[in-house]
């Protein structure tokens, strides 16, 4: 059926539709092959709050943005290749449900769905056309990712030294490799991270630690009430507050 539709003036102006909607800042989405799959708000879990987001599912990428107008206008454009998506359920939490996380090298995320239906089939179809991309490439799946980053109202401490309260003078700061929150001296070091910069990145003095060879493979966990988040973390991006730290 994908096949079928590739070529279609249909899937063309769904696409070209899609691109006029980002206007002139976002990345030209039409390739040959390409075919948009589906599309829906998706409520992604940020470093602030949860916050709606527009996705659009091609069979070779994923693409999402900031809601400027529903159905007509979205900026901040984000384009992550389905090759290197893995996906995992998130189990219900209160107001959050019908989750799952979304990872690649560079960056991992929650998001949750309005309904179980509609989690199962963005769950399915995403599943399949990363499986059919592989399949096509003879490529095996992506065995790293990065952390999610641990939402910032989930600590009032630092998550490492648990001594630091954060106030408007201590401020919170994110490791990239755990994704932790933690505060300013426990996170004064950096690292390069090649799959999420080209630049070091900041970490948390455990993390320096053991990816510097003077400590061993990690075995502390983070678990969320009700949530399987452990070691993975939440990356988050240009339209979060503060997403340098």
């Amino acid at each position: 059926m994908v096949d079928r539709l590739a070529n279609s003036e249909a899937n063309s102006k769904r696409i070209g539709l899609v691109e006029s909607c980002f206007g002139a800042a976002g990345q030209p989405l039409a390739i040959p092959g390409r075919v948009l799959i589906g599309e829906g708000v998706l409520t992604k879990l940020c470093r602030k709050k949860p916050k709606a987001r527009q996705f659009f599912l091609f069979n070779d990428i994923l693409v999402y943005g900031n809601i400027v107008i529903q159905k007509k206008k979205y900026n901040k454009q984000h384009i992550i290749p389905l090759e290197s998506v893995t996906i995992d359920t998130v189990p219900d939490e209160g107001e959050l449900r019908n989750g799952w996380l979304i990872k690649t090298p560079t960056k991992s995320f929650a998001v949750y769905a309005a309904t179980a239906t509609e989690k199962s089939e963005w769950m399915n179809h995403i599943g399949k056309c990363v499986r059919e991309l592989l399949q096509k490439s003879g490529k095996s799946p992506t065995g790293e990712h990065a952390a999610v980053w641990v939402p910032d109202s989930e600590a009032t401490v630092c998550m490492r030294c648990k001594k630091v309260k954060f106030t408007a003078v201590s401020r919170r700061h994110h490791c990239r490799k755990c994704g932790y929150v933690v505060c300013g001296p426990c996170s004064d070091k950096k690292f390069l991270l090649p799959s999420q910069s080209s630049k070091p990145v900041r970490v948390c003095e455990h993390c320096y630690a053991m990816l510097s060879g003077s400590l061993g493979p990690r075995s502390d966990s983070i678990t969320r009430p009700g949530a399987n988040f452990n070691n993975n973390t939440l990356s988050d991006d240009e339209d979060e507050d503060d997403s340098s730290d």
